[in-house]
């Protein structure tokens, strides 16, 4: 679904509409701040702590190097795990493709019992 004209030109519209209402709620906020003397800036600098968008960045690319550790061994080519269980989100019409490869593999040609004339 959601993805006709119209909903394409709505969605559209509705993110113009919000970076042109962007600069009068941000200075709207900025007021509210201002005027309210309930909220010292002081106390919720103590709460909570502001860190700088360059360190989250870097923090994410750290782990994005290293590799998950999984339980399971999974044979790329084939799909199956060490139990021959394939993946559940392999639909049973490519689990049906994938054992007739690897039977194709293992057929070999008979040789016939006996002599051949």
């Amino acid at each position: 679904m959601a993805k006709s004209i119209r909903s394409k030109w709505k969605r559209k519209m509705r993110a113009e509409k919000r970076k042109k209402n962007a600069p009068k709620e941000l200075a709207r906020l900025q007021s509210i701040l201002k005027t309210n003397s309930d909220v010292l800036m002081d106390e919720v600098k103590e709460i909570a702590t502001v860190i700088p968008a360059e360190k989250v960045t870097e923090k994410k690319d750290q782990d994005e190097g290293s590799k998950m550790d999984m339980d399971t061994k999974r044979n790329k080519k084939t799909l199956l795990d060490e139990h021959g269980q394939y993946p559940v989100w392999l639909n049973p019409r490519q689990r049906k493709k994938l054992k007739a490869k690897r039977a194709k593999g293992k057929n070999k040609p008979k040789v016939p019992k006996g002599l051949a004339w």
